[in-house]
């Protein structure tokens, strides 16, 4: 025991002489390096890390180690904060209005759903790898460094976005709390597209409060999150009381019926509200917070969700209970549905509510891209510097300010329905990765089967998927939809059969009846992309392509340089004895 505290300590010197090494090449270097990406990508695309790498010699790189302070309890409550203020405020109204109708509450029901079946992919992954990196993390130990920055990049550009879009309903919100018109809050610049054109500077200011308060303690920031949403969950009471009591049956079915947009309203909603659900994912990235994340991690991410899910279901339809689907507002749908009943004071109360509620999940979803980029900033896919965690505050200091002063200058000028769409399919494409993960980790690298057999049943399970999903959207061949959903039926109970599934010793957790859960996950997932409209998938193929550029451009030479340097081999120069000892003492470990 003694030789092994040795070793890690040894091992742990070396890493932060390896972090201390000058890593600037000069630009000719640079071209130099250029010239090998073919090779460098052959190598590092589909390099893999255990779990163990992950847990010790990866998160050396961050200098101190997060502390651990939160129990199941924060888990929940993080949980709620960071999903409730998003997807009641902001996305109901406008659902409503213009996808699902009075059915906007079925639409939350079929999106909570498949949150649910991702949020098991989740738990069993974060229990394994209890790492702050989330999805990042666990493709990159599944399927490699490429897939993992990918899923990486996207989780981080929907919570800046998201974020983003959400301060500025922040605004919308404390607006009517106070009785004010938001346009006079905002201030309107001449010559700019719509949409870009009103800069709203109470919602920079939310941001970066919010951004100083993640910089000085977590376990504070948890407890502030916690009061929040306490009250939160009260005022959400409230709401449910007074829409059963005061709103009107009648308001459901007229005019145009529970669904005036069809079936296809509904699922296009469900699609556009998962977005709603990316709260849950911030619960994972605590996890190297968290004082017994296998007991914890389980009861904060699959509680937090159902709790959730129903709430969302409860104020949903007492909103459409209150005022008919076409008279409700877009932008702060409760406040104006209270006011057209009569009750000022209530809207009033509904704004500062809501706005508490908006503080909330702010305040998680920041709390969790700060950690992501603190792991990918591990990885060396970005700069080292965002690996940075300040000793004093176990906080990743240069990752929060960063990220805190991006999704400040957006939400200064861009408008929530500008994004929205592309959120939600970069969540539900990093939700469905994550499913596919589980299955391949399950039956492959623990199980220890031949990878052919899991691949070919990936690939026809997501192939008959996208077949089901674009025919039932082309509204063409209907034949098809029986046979090709039966056809995932027979597939997945094929392969539950005949390939075998070997649980780890010592197993803490792990998702049931597998590999249902997962495969219905998939589906979901692909289905509710198919929904989403055209025009969010250009959007999503260029921000595809810059990230894929900035791969080939810097990640892959970054991790590469990274990886050779602690291995002491390759293009490091000889004359540094530091790193050569760190390659003998990883040997040694």
């Amino acid at each position: 025991m003694e030789s092994q505290k040795t070793l890690s300590s040894s091992f742990a010197s070396n890493m932060a002489t390896v972090q201390s090494t000058p890593t600037n090449i000069s630009f000719s270097d640079y071209l130099q390096s250029l010239s090998r990406t073919p090779h460098r990508l052959r190598k590092r695309m589909l390099a893999t890390w255990t779990p163990d790498q992950e847990l010790n010699q990866v998160r050396l790189r961050s200098g101190a180690d997060m502390m651990r302070k939160l129990k199941w309890y924060d888990l929940i409550a993080l949980g709620i904060g960071g999903m409730l203020g998003v997807g009641v405020f902001v996305t109901t109204g406008p659902v409503a209005l213009k996808t699902s109708g009075p059915s906007v509450f079925i639409s939350y029901i079929i999106a909570g759903i498949s949150a649910l079946f991702s949020s098991l992919c989740y738990t069993e992954f974060s229990v394994q790898i209890p790492v702050a990196g989330g999805a990042f993390s666990y493709l990159r130990v599944t399927f490699g460094e490429f897939l993992g920055y990918f899923a990486g990049a996207n989780i981080l550009m929907e919570y800046v976005l998201s974020n983003a879009a959400v301060a500025r309903s922040f605004t919308e919100y404390l607006c009517h709390a106070v009785g004010e018109n938001p346009s006079s809050w905002r201030i309107e610049v001449d010559r700019v597209a719509e949409g870009y054109n009103m800069l709203d500077f109470p919602a920079v200011a939310l941001i970066l409060l919010l951004t100083l308060c993640l910089c000085y303690s977590t376990k504070k920031s948890s407890i502030l999150n916690l009061t929040m949403t306490v009250f939160h969950v009260i005022f959400f009471g409230f709401i449910i009381i007074v829409g059963f009591s005061k709103g009107s049956a009648r308001n459901l079915v007229e005019p145009g019926g529970l669904a005036p947009f069809g079936v296809k309203g509904v699922l296009d909603g469900a699609a556009i509200v998962y977005f709603s659900y990316i709260g849950y994912d911030s619960v994972s990235t605590m996890a190297e917070e968290i004082q017994n994340p296998a007991k914890s991690l389980p009861v904060g991410i699959l509680g937090s969700v159902l709790i959730v899910t129903g709430l969302y279901c409860l104020m949903a339809l007492s909103l459409c209970l209150l005022v008919p689907f076409n008279m409700i507002d877009k932008d702060a749908s409760f406040s104006v549905a209270f006011e057209k009943i009569g009750w000022k004071w209530a809207s009033n109360v509904v704004g500062a509510g809501a706005s508490l509620g908006i503080v909330a999940s702010l305040l998680v979803a920041m709390l969790g891209q700060a950690r992501y980029l603190c792991v990918i900033g591990r990885a060396r896919l970005v700069p080292s510097w965002f690996a940075k965690v300040t000793p004093s505050t176990g906080t990743p200091l240069n990752a929060t300010l960063f990220l805190g002063l991006c999704t400040a200058s957006i939400a200064l000028f861009t408008e929530l329905s500008i994004i929205l769409e592309i959120i939600s399919i970069s969540t539900l494409l990093v939700f469905y990765m994550v499913a596919n993960a589980l299955i391949y980790r399950r039956y492959v690298v623990i199980s220890h089967n031949p990878p052919s057999q899991t691949l070919l049943f990936l690939v026809l399970l997501s192939s008959t998927a996208i077949g089901f999903s674009m025919s039932w959207k082309l509204d063409e061949q209907w034949w098809a939809l029986p046979v090709l959903g039966g056809f995932m039926i027979a597939i997945t109970a094929f392969f539950q059969y005949t390939v075998p599934s070997v649980r780890q010793p010592n197993e803490e957790w792990s998702v049931p009846f597998m590999p249902w859960p997962a495969v219905t996950s998939i589906f979901l997932n692909v289905f509710l992309m198919t929904t989403l409209k055209a025009v969010s998938f250009r959007r999503f193929g260029i921000w595809a392509f810059l990230i894929s550029l900035f791969y080939v451009l810097y990640g892959v030479h970054s991790t590469y340089r990274a990886e050779e340097m602690e291995e002491g081999v390759g293009e490091i120069p000889q004359h540094r004895p530091s790193i050569q000892q760190t390659k003998l003492d990883i040997q040694v470990l």
